[in-house]
Formats: C-alpha cells, sequence, structure tokens
C-alpha cells in the first residue's frame, strides 16, 4: 500500500520543476511528465526502494487518479462536448450564430461583455463554464479581431472566480461542506455565504474582466498579443481547423446552435439536483441539492442527453445524415485529445503532491508553527494558500487541506478574524486554480478558447498578480482594521484602478518604442 512520506522542503520540488520548464520551454506535456518523475523519484528513494521502482509509481498514480469517478467523468464529458461541438459547426449553427451575435454585438467592446456575461451566468460548474463559454463566444470574438488569448482570459476569470462566490454550485457545495465540517459554523450555506465579502481575489478578477473589456487598458505579454490580433487578424487560434467547405456548407439557423447548447445546460442542472436528492423525498431545498450533487456525473448525463437532442434536431430534417453526424461524433472526440493528456498529467501531479509527498501538509505546518502578528495573518495565509495552490494546480485540494488547519489558527489566535481569514484562503486558493499551467480549469479555458495553453498561462499570469497583489494589500487592511468591509474594499479596489492604469500606461510606451525602432 503506497502511504505519505514525509520529505520535507523537498515536496514542493515536482509541482516547481514543473511549472518552470512550462514557462521556459513552452511545452506543458513534457515538463508535467518530468515534474512527475521527479516527484516518484523522490518518494521512492524516501521510502527505501529503487530507482527502478519510479516508473511504476508514477504511472500507477497515474492510472489510479484518472480511474476516479470524478476524474474519469470529465474525460468523458470533454468527448461528448467535443463531439457535440463538432457536429453543431458542420451543420452550420456555429456559423449562424456567429452571423447572427455580429448584427447584435457592434463592438470589440461588446463582444468582450457578453463573453464575459455569459460566464457570470454560467455559474454552476467552473469545468461546464470554461468548455461551453469558448464554444458559444469564439465566433462572435473572432469577428471583432479578440486574440484567443485574451478570450481565454476573460474564460478563466469568470469561471473559478465566478464559482467560488455563488452560493449555488458545485464549488459551494465544496466549500461548504469542508467548512461546517471544522465545527466553526451552524451549517453548510451559511458558512459559505459569510465569506462572499471577503473573497477578494475573486471579486477583483470579475472587476478587471470588465474593466479591461470596456476600456482596453491592456499591459504587458496580453497588449503586445492583443495588438498584433488588432493589426494582422492573427488570433493564435490553435483549434483543430475545419476545411473551409465544412464550415460553409451547413445551412443551420441560429437554433442549431442555442438548442443544442440549451439542452447541455437545462439537462446538466437537472442531473445535478436529481444525484443531489432534490425529487428524492427527503425534503432538501434547491441549494442543498446542489451541495450533495455529483456535478462531474451530472455533466456527462447533461452532455449525452444534448447529443441525443441534437441528434433528432438535425438528422430527421437532413441537415446531415446519419453517417455524417456519427462520423462526426468521433471527429469531436478527437480534438480533445490533448486536453486529455495534459488533465491526466495534471492531475497526477497533483495527487503525488497530495497523497504521497505531503506539500499540503508541509506548507500547512509551517503557517501553524510560525509566530505572526494577529493582523498579518489573513495577507499571510492568503499568501501562503496561493502559494501551495499554484503548486499543486488545484483549488479544492487547497482548501481541503487548509481550512481545518486555518480554523485552528484563528480559533487559538484571531477568533475575531475567523471569515476574514477563511475568505483569505479560499482566494488564494482560486489564484492557484485561476493561472497555474498545471490546473485543470486554465487547461480546459485554453482548450474552451482554442488557445495554445502555455500561451494562456503567459498572457493572463501578470493580470493575476495583480489581482493578488492587489487582494494582499486588502487582506492588510482587513487585518489591522479587524475586518472592517468598506476600507477593505476601497483599498483593494482603489489599488487595482491605479494599477490597471499606471501599467497600461507604461506598456503602451513600450510598445509603442518598439514600434518606431523597427520602422527605422
Amino acid at each position: 500500500m503506497i502511504e505519505t512520506v514525509d520529505v520535507g522542503v523537498l515536496s514542493i520540488v515536482p509541482p516547481m520543476i514543473a511549472i518552470i520548464l512550462a514557462l521556459i520551454t513552452k511545452e506543458v506535456i513534457s515538463a508535467l511528465l518530468i515534474g512527475i518523475l521527479s516527484g516518484s523519484l523522490i518518494y521512492v528513494l524516501a521510502s527505501g526502494g529503487g530507482i527502478i521502482e519510479m516508473g511504476t509509481v508514477a504511472f500507477g498514480l497515474m492510472a489510479d487518479t484518472v480511474g476516479v469517478p470524478s476524474k474519469f467523468n470529465i474525460i468523458l464529458f470533454l468527448a461528448l462536448l467535443g463531439a457535440l461541438v463538432y457536429v453543431v459547426t458542420i451543420a452550420g449553427g456555429s456559423r449562424a450564430y456567429g452571423n447572427w451575435a455580429c448584427t447584435k454585438l457592434k463592438s470589440r467592446r461588446s463582444a468582450q461583455l457578453a463573453t464575459s456575461a455569459l460566464g457570470a451566468i454560467i455559474f454552476v460548474d467552473d469545468y461546464f463554464n470554461c468548455l461551453t463559454v469558448g464554444t458559444v463566444m469564439k465566433p462572435v470574438t473572432d469577428k471583432y479581431n479578440v486574440s484567443r488569448a485574451k478570450l481565454a482570459y476573460i474564460i478563466d476569470s469568470t469561471a473559478a472566480p465566478i464559482c467560488i462566490i455563488a452560493p449555488i454550485s458545485s464549488w459551494a457545495a465544496a466549500v461548504g461542506s469542508t467548512l461546517y465540517e471544522t465545527g466553526a459554523f451552524q451549517n453548510e450555506l451559511g458558512a459559505f455565504v459569510s465569506t462572499i465579502p471577503y473573497n477578494l481575489y475573486a471579486i477583483l478578477c470579475i472587476l478587471m474582466v470588465i474593466i479591461l473589456s470596456v476600456t482596453n487598458l491592456e499591459f504587458g505579454p496580453m497588449a503586445k498579443i492583443e495588438k498584433h490580433a488588432q493589426a494582422t487578424g492573427n488570433l493564435g487560434a490553435v483549434d483543430t481547423a475545419l476545411d473551409d467547405h465544412i464550415l460553409n456548407d451547413g445551412n443551420g439557423t441560429i437554433w442549431d446552435l442555442i438548442i443544442p447548447i440549451g439542452a447541455l445546460i437545462v439537462f446538466s442542472v437537472l442531473a445535478m439536483l436529481h444525484n443531489g436528492g432534490y425529487w428524492s423525498g427527503q425534503g432538501l431545498s434547491l441549494a442543498e441539492a446542489f451541495g450533495n450533487c455529483d456535478a462531474s456525473a451530472a455533466l456527462v448525463m447533461g452532455g449525452f442527453w444534448a447529443l441525443v437532442v441534437t441528434f433528432f434536431l438535425f438528422v430527421p430534417r437532413k441537415l446531415i445524415g446519419f453517417k455524417e453526424f456519427m462520423s462526426g461524433i468521433g471527429e469531436g472526440i478527437k480534438t480533445m485529445v490533448p486536453a486529455y493528456i495534459i488533465l491526466t498529467l495534471a492531475w497526477t501531479i497533483g495527487a503525488l503532491c497530495q497523497d504521497l509527498l505531503g506539500t499540503g501538509l508541509f506548507i500547512g505546518e509551517l503557517v501553524q508553527s510560525s509566530s505572526i502578528p494577529v493582523g498579518l495573518i489573513p495577507a499571510i495565509i492568503f499568501l501562503v494558500s496561493a502559494l501551495l495552490s499554484f503548486s499543486i494546480g488545484t483549488a479544492w485540494g487547497t482548501f481541503g487541506i487548509f481550512i481545518p488547519i486555518v480554523v485552528m489558527i484563528s480559533q487559538y489566535a484571531a477568533p475575531e478574524l475567523m471569515v476574514v481569514t477563511l475568505s483569505a484562503t479560499l482566494a488564494g486558493s482560486v489564484f492557484g486554480d485561476h493561472c497555474s499551467p498545471i490546473s485543470d480549469t486554465t487547461i480546459l479555458s485554453s482548450t474552451g478558447a482554442g488557445c495554445d495553453h502555455i500561451q494562456h498561462v503567459s498572457t493572463q499570469m501578470l493580470y493575476a498578480i495583480v489581482v493578488a497583489g492587489c487582494s494582499f494589500v486588502g487582506y492588510l487592511v482587513a487585518g489591522f482594521t479587524y475586518g472592517n468591509l468598506l476600507f477593505t474594499w476601497l483599498s483593494a479596489i482603489g489599488l487595482l484602478i491605479v494599477s490597471l492604469v499606471v501599467l497600461h500606461r507604461i506598456s503602451k510606451k513600450k510598445l509603442d518604442h518598439n514600434e518606431l525602432v523597427n520602422n527605422l
């Protein structure tokens, strides 16, 4: 039986190797694989094994991780969604929707705001959010030369950050149950809702997306890519290319996109309520049913029945033939293969760090054993949970490990700051989930947007760091004002706005200078 070994600081080496290699080489699969193998080597040497066992540990853990129903269900959902998107595209539904939306959305600003709004509306689950928003909005943002990196950023910033402040979501279920189990709160929903106003990272992420969509105050790598996209029309798309005749031959209407996507949403929500026990006769409320649901299993059911609806919508009308529909399912599944590989490796390195090397326990014990001023506790907790989440690529794993430790710290050192400190834990957890190269939602955002994964990470990283910095200042204010919400919000939001203006001006001067030099 494989057990956790105490390797101390070496527990953070594998994720650091994977992240650094991914950013340097711009290639995530090999980086993840090397990180997994290095972690397996550390594990076998620490547990008294030999180097030859390294591969057995690495690939055995990979099989066990992907074999977990919740993980395998995501693979199935990706396959079904890839199939759905492909058959809708060859039927002409995506083209018809794009043409319609372009008549209603008259500018880049409206296209980006519509994408943000759709991301906010689909708050039930972050996986569902990432892939659905990308599918629906790509034709519209492409029309106005919004780079795929910007689209991926908008999708990613309205996925986990929305879910972590939505009372009815798979995230609310996970967080609420974890908070309730500590014994510090009377009920799950109340525990979750109490953290929302102080979840600064999520709130500032959403605010920043709106500001950037309205003002185009881009900076850093994103500014360069956006300027190139607008000047050349090269959006950086890496979707599986479809032949022009496939894109243009379909006679579908806008309803041939709306009905399949609507069916996906409706059936997914109904499946969540069903397996959450809403109709079981136990008297569960809507929020409680969402809290009890198996979101990944529900998404599979939603994807399957949406595909069934699409079959009966397309084939009897002879929009596409039976053989073409079935062939489209296979082709659509193929488009998701890169996402399968990256997700499998990301899940494996996360399991390696949490279950074998004890990365979370190591970082948590460091915080628990330190002596820091009470006012600094929320800000320090935010930084540590952000580091842990970034390292292991999962918010759920981070708050699952860290919340019980934070509750103990708060009860002992600062009971009056417990809600603020727990909110800082969740905010830091979302930071890693939002921007880590090995995070599943980061991967799915780039997949949904048809953007190169490393380009998405590199363009989004500076934006995420700016939001994290402003959040850190907000938690400093909250800590020393004992949770004064007005002062906390004013300091964090004010600093964000000033930072965006200053960084945009610096970036614009740099780009203009480079352009001038190139023209000489």
